[in-house]
């Protein structure tokens, strides 16, 4: 599943194609995705000036004039692609193919979007796990799907001191604290793993156990493993890819993730091991993160 790199990254794609622009046309090709279409989806978002694009975890938020907001989860494989109507050309700093005869007609393109930028989006989802619906923005805070998420790890509230009172006490391995998405929003399998290996903080350590001295570093290991993904447009490993159809390249700069039997990039003796914690594979070096 994306990760909040990816999500920024796709996010980032869009934004000068629908950020300030009305969406001119809004084709539905099939009833639902994870969960049926809101009645009147089309209807609804057609003609509706998008006054902001944002992100909250791994979820695109569309704020809409009509008072709702459009909200889209890529889910396990979902694209949404940018095209430039007319001839290739720039939007704010991506530049975006024509449109293809037929495109937005593919057995996956399940929605199609036309703004007055003038672009054409379109959501391709092979497996459908993603989902789009509306909701009203004045109580999105509060919706089901929202409600109880954590802190985002790009905002100025997620400090060492934060990460402290929410870890008190945990007696859960720091890598299934730092997943919890109750906790933190938007961190996922990939980038957890980078960061503890950034801090030197071993994932069988137990959450509460970790120092203050050493949530520093945590934190700032975070941030900078979460903004190198993003400026590298995320990790293409199967399926993401940015809003251009570009491949994302932080792959190539990953330390411990996928490594496993690899010398650590430290040159110290040890080499990446991978274990299973949850169900997840995790990637360390024994011998650096402690």
């Amino acid at each position: 599943m994306p990760e909040l790199p990816e999500v920024e990254t796709v996010r980032l794609g869009l934004l000068p194609a629908m950020q300030g622009h009305v969406l001119t046309g809004v084709e539905v090709r099939r009833p639902d995705l994870r969960i049926p279409f809101p009645r009147g989806f089309a209807a609804r978002i057609k003609g509706r000036r998008v006054r902001r694009l944002w992100r909250r975890a791994k979820y695109i938020l569309a704020e809409l004039d009509s008072g709702e907001t459009l909200v889209i989860h890529l889910g396990m494989s979902g694209r949404m692609s940018v095209y430039a109507q007319g001839k290739p050309r720039k939007l704010g700093n991506h530049v975006y193919d024509t449109a293809p005869p037929g495109t937005g007609s593919g057995k996956h393109d399940h929605v199609v979007f036309d703004t007055d930028a003038p672009a054409r989006i379109v959501f391709n989802d092979h497996r459908r796990f993603g989902l789009m619906t509306l909701v009203e923005t004045a109580t999105l805070e509060g919706d089901r799907l929202f409600r109880g998420i954590g802190i985002e790890p790009l905002s100025r509230g997620f400090t060492a001191k934060f990460l402290a009172a929410a870890l008190d006490g945990k007696r859960t391995p720091i890598k299934s604290a730092l997943l919890d998405q109750r906790l933190v929003a938007g961190l996922g399998n990939i980038y957890v793993c980078e960061a503890l290996f950034r801090a030197r903080i071993s994932p069988k350590r137990l959450a509460g156990s970790i120092t203050a001295a050493r949530l520093g570093p945590l934190v700032s290991a975070i941030r900078k493993v979460l903004k190198d993904a993003i400026a590298a447009g995320g990790s293409t490993l199967r399926d993401h890819a940015q809003a251009t159809g570009d491949p994302g390249n932080f792959q190539h700069q990953f330390l411990v993730y996928g490594r496993e039997g690899l010398p650590c990039k430290l040159n110290c003796p040890g080499t990446v091991k991978r274990i299973v914690q949850a169900g997840r594979s995790t990637f360390y070096c024994p011998k650096c993160q402690t």
